[in-house]
């Protein structure tokens, strides 16, 4: 029931009234009163972004210390439907876009929603960039190389608006990252719901062997390289005043080289684990499961699910438990 304070003369609902008891509310940390106001307040003012985002943010866990609780299924899903009408109704919300996004793909898994999310911002602001890094992020993650291509020539037209280094960066990232990938599945693109597809083989033989991290493949790879070299241009220079700028310089530049090298090599050698990461991915966004018990049993698909977010996790015990499985024939609805 409404505050008696926040009724007009006539015993209409005050809409400033209630808004600013959700701020108050807010000021004084009390998310589930601020929850309660602002979903008192869509009622009778459907259209007031504002209190649909603070929705969208308090369905969120509450920071602890410091740190950013991870959302659960039901906290996810909710946020996301409160971003669906903050989006609708305020399209230059960028903090909105991004939180459905990040929503949508690392805490639901949900693919084919989050390439439609990202689609309509497209549609707002066709030369915004991250919407297309986006897209071409999760296109590559579901082995759709040759619609990354596409957009890859399109990120990079003239037409689009300039951007920052931070931008920059990661525009040359994703697409190094599609080149790679490519380059990897040159012989045959994986497709998990194709139950005879090989690789499913190949990740039965490897379903004990854990991905090696990048860290690990660093130190026991990059390490004793670097080290060789350094020791190496010591004899080499010699003990002058400037032998130590040189062999700085000269560990710098190798450890740079060979770390760029090597991670075609780490990839190469954990494309298994890639493979099964994906599959995954196939079963959240599809809601079937396409993964073999003895492999979902396996320490490699354990190992994998550790570092999955809690709301992916439920995600996959729920779709597992409906056993319902992926059609042959089933594609991602790329726009």
């Amino acid at each position: 029931m409404p505050n008696p304070h926040d009724m007009g003369d006539d015993g209409a609902v005050n809409k400033d009234a209630l808004w600013l008891d959700a701020i108050d509310a807010e000021e004084r940390g009390d998310r589930q009163e601020t929850l309660r106001i602002c979903r008192e307040l869509v009622v009778v003012e459907p259209d007031n972004p504002d209190a649909w985002m603070t929705i969208a943010r308090m369905e969120l866990p509450t920071p602890s210390k410091g740190k950013q609780e991870m959302p659960s299924l039901l906290q996810a899903a909710k946020s996301v439907t409160a971003l669906r009408k903050v989006v609708e109704l305020d399209p230059e919300n960028h903090q909105a876009w991004n939180l459905g996004g990040t929503l949508l793909v690392d805490h639901l898994g949900m693919m084919d929603d989050a390439l439609e999310w990202w689609e309509r911002r497209r549609e707002y602001s066709p030369t915004e960039v991250t919407p297309l890094i986006e897209q071409i992020s999760i296109l590559v993650r579901m082995g759709y190389y040759e619609e990354c291509a596409d957009l890859i020539e399109e990120m990079f037209s003239t037409e689009m608006d300039s951007v920052d280094g931070g931008l920059k960066m990661r525009m040359g990232r994703v697409s190094q990252t599609v080149s790679k990938a490519s380059k990897m599945e040159s012989d045959d693109i994986f497709r998990p719901n194709q139950p005879k597809h090989p690789r499913w083989e190949i990740i039965e033989k490897l379903k004990k062997k854990k991905p090696i991290s990048q860290g690990l493949f660093l130190m026991l790879f990059v390490a004793p390289m670097a080290f060789f070299v350094g020791s190496t241009s010591m004899i080499f220079i010699g003990d002058s005043g400037w032998s130590l700028p040189i062999v700085f310089i000269i560990l710098l530049v190798t450890v740079m080289a060979i770390s760029r090298l090597s991670m075609n090599l780490l990839q190469s050698i954990n494309r298994h684990a890639l493979d099964l990461e994906r599959a995954i991915d196939y079963e959240t966004t599809t809601g079937q499961v396409c993964i073999p018990k003895s492999i979902r049993e396996s320490p490699l698909y354990s190992s994998l699910m550790k570092g999955k977010m809690p709301a992916i996790k439920e995600r996959i015990h729920l779709i597992v438990e409906s056993g319902e499985k992926i059609s042959k024939k089933w594609e991602l609805n790329v726009p």
